[in-house]
Formats: C-alpha cells, sequence, structure tokens
C-alpha cells in the first residue's frame, strides 16, 4: 500500500521500500522524498480506491453474467422483428437476412 501511495502523489517517483516499512524507503535518481505523513495520509485515499474498483470489477461481471447469451439475445430480436410488419420494414436488411438463413436452415 505504501508503493501505491506513493506513486499517487508521484507517479515518476522511483524507490524501494524495504519489509514494506514506511521508515526504510530509499528514495532513487534524485526522487524528492516524501514525507511518511504525507503518504500516510494518502494510504486511505489509495486503499478505498483498490475498494472501489473491486466493486466496480464485481459489478461489471454481475451485470455481464445476468444477460442471456448473445445468440439468445438476438433470437429475442429476431422473434420480436417477426411478428412486427412495423420492425419488418424498418430493418429489413437485418430481417432478410436472418430470414434467408431460417427458411435455408429449418429447425428440425
Amino acid at each position: 500500500m505504501i508503493e501505491k501511495a506513493i506513486l499517487k502523489i508521484n507517479p515518476n517517483a522511483q524507490f524501494t521500500v524495504n519489509a514494506n516499512d514506511i521508515n526504510q524507503i530509499t528514495w532513487l535518481n534524485e526522487t524528492t522524498p516524501i514525507s511518511n505523513a504525507d503518504i500516510e495520509a494518502m494510504i486511505p485515499t489509495v486503499e478505498q480506491e483498490l475498494k472501489d474498483a473491486k466493486t466496480s470489477s464485481n459489478y461489471v461481471q454481475q451485470r455481464k453474467n445476468a444477460y442471456p447469451e448473445i445468440g439468445d439475445q438476438l433470437d429475442m430480436l429476431w422473434h420480436t422483428m417477426d411478428k412486427d410488419n412495423e420492425l419488418q420494414h424498418k430493418f429489413y436488411d437485418f430481417y432478410q437476412t436472418i430470414k434467408k438463413v431460417k427458411v435455408a436452415h429449418p429447425k428440425k
């Protein structure tokens, strides 16, 4: 977490941290040192961002998993269109393309 807090303050910082100890930071390549107080103050922000990212990732995965398979979604669109002359006309190319396949290869 120390590393992430430092990089949040200075994305170009070059350093090492020994044993995840804030008192054992070595600043490299003339990186201006950041005070321990500033690093410690940034840690809760970094922790919250990581928590938010995980929550967001879970939300995205849950939403993705909740959708029907794409083939099922397209089939729902087809059946809706097949019952509605206005939609057949409005989306003529799509409808005719799918209809040709369904006529050529009917379900058995």
